[in-house]
């Protein structure tokens, strides 16, 4: 039996009495997971993505190891709400316009200092003071560096779309903006490399393209790392009590970790490990998160339908935004259908050998995302499972 057929007979056994659709964390690859982040880290602390988990529970399973401290938030609703249930150091990854959140912010000191917010322009910080209602508390800010190279005189830009702020002489000038405004603290720095952290170096049949993602991705760490202490230095000029700079990524965690101007490092996905980090030579993960759909029809020989399965993930449309199945080995989409709404033909000999009512395991492409789709996870040791902890979904908490 080889590892994959042994993981399956156990998440069968496990959920034999539960009827799919159904999704698992098994928490021994989350766990293990988990150690493998924190030895690429060497030692500084990781800030937990909870887009990329989406479960408290699981959250505060993370938070309680050796090694991560903190969590990267994606809303400020979130933010506020995870500070209510105790998390005492949030760092919000996004900039916000949520008028009636940042009013409950500037009002509540408890809040305020579990939160920190971010910027990359003043206006940002025009719309916080004119939704504070009154509120007095000072409002704990971070700024964002942009972290994209730029090649060709800057005719060709390689990375997210994100903060305008690139040069430390930009970020400066905002700090000291903010040093000037009274309600508000400039607490750290965050530089997220999504073109590094987020874009597998290892293509499956494209060796040409890898190589040029390694490329890309070796030039694009040394110029950040130079840009970034620049930057760094500049800002504690202005702000010498900075509490933290943030950097990585899932895919980046050593090379980030590895410079001295970064005092800590986000990951999340890594926890998980979907579809999109087997195209890593930088790590390897164990899949810890799964989901199931019952098979409910036997069209043909070597086919079967599954229920349900139609849940892309976000960003630019392509083949590897879809979940891919997993369990049993060697089953595969219908070209002319793919994952459906409502149902999904499998094609693959495997098929065969399945009955109705039979669960077919899915690996989502990105990690968090999952939990969109479904109001409990169910945890599962060896063969049992051992706790059923609600998503954010469950708790009726769907942030966008």
């Amino acid at each position: 039996m080889t590892p994959r057929a042994a993981d399956r007979a156990r998440y069968d056994r496990a959920t034999a009495h539960l009827d799919a659709p159904v999704a698992i964390v098994d928490l021994e690859a989350f766990d293990a997971n988990a150690d493998d982040l924190v030895r690429r880290a060497g030692g500084k602390p990781i800030r937990v993505a909870s887009k990329s988990v989406r479960c408290r529970a699981l959250l505060e399973r993370v938070l309680a190891r050796e090694g991560f401290a903190g969590i990267m938030s994606f809303t400020l609703d979130e933010s506020l709400w995870l500070a209510r249930a105790g998390f005492e150091d949030v760092l919000l990854a996004y900039p916000s316009a949520d008028r009636t959140a940042f009013g409950e912010l500037a009002n509540d000191p408890k809040l305020a200092a579990a939160v920190t917010v971010m910027v990359d322009d003043p206006a940002q910080l025009d719309l916080i003071d004119g939704a504070r209602a009154g509120g007095g508390e000072e409002i704990r800010v971070c700024l964002e560096l942009d972290t994209s190279l730029r090649l060709l005189g800057g005719r060709v830009r390689v990375g997210a779309l994100r903060s305008p702020l690139r040069e430390p002489a930009q970020l400066a000038e905002l700090a000291r903006s903010v040093d000037r405004r009274p309600g508000f603290r400039l607490v750290g720095i965050m530089a997220y490399e999504g073109h590094v952290a987020g874009v597998g170096d290892a293509v499956a049949g494209r060796p040409l393209r890898s190589r040029a993602i390694r490329l890309m991705q070796s030039v694009a760490r040394k110029e950040l790392e130079s840009r970034r202490a620049a930057v760094v230095r500049a800002v504690r000029a202005v702000a010498p009590d900075l509490e933290f700079v943030n950097g990585g990524g899932t895919g980046s965690v050593q090379h980030t970790a590895a410079e001295d101007a970064v005092t800590e490092i986000a990951a999340g996905s890594g926890l998980y490990v979907p579809r999109l980090f087997d195209n890593y030579t930088s790590f390897t993960g164990r899949p810890a998160a799964l989901f199931a759909q019952p098979v409910v029809r036997r069209p043909g020989v070597g086919v079967v339908t599954v229920l349900g399965g139609g849940y892309p993930a976000s960003g630019a449309a392509g083949p590897d935004r879809l979940p891919v199945p997993y369990l049993p080995e060697g089953l595969r989409y219908d070209p002319q259908e793919g994952p459906g709404e409502v149902q999904t033909p499998l094609l693959g000999s495997p098929a065969d050998d399945l009955l109705i009512g039979d669960k077919v395991w899915f690996r989502h492409a990105k990690a968090g995302e999952l939990c969109e789709r479904f109001d409990s996870l169910q945890l599962i040791e060896g063969d049992r499972i051992t706790a059923t902890v609600p998503t954010y979904r469950g708790e009726g908490r769907t942030f966008l």
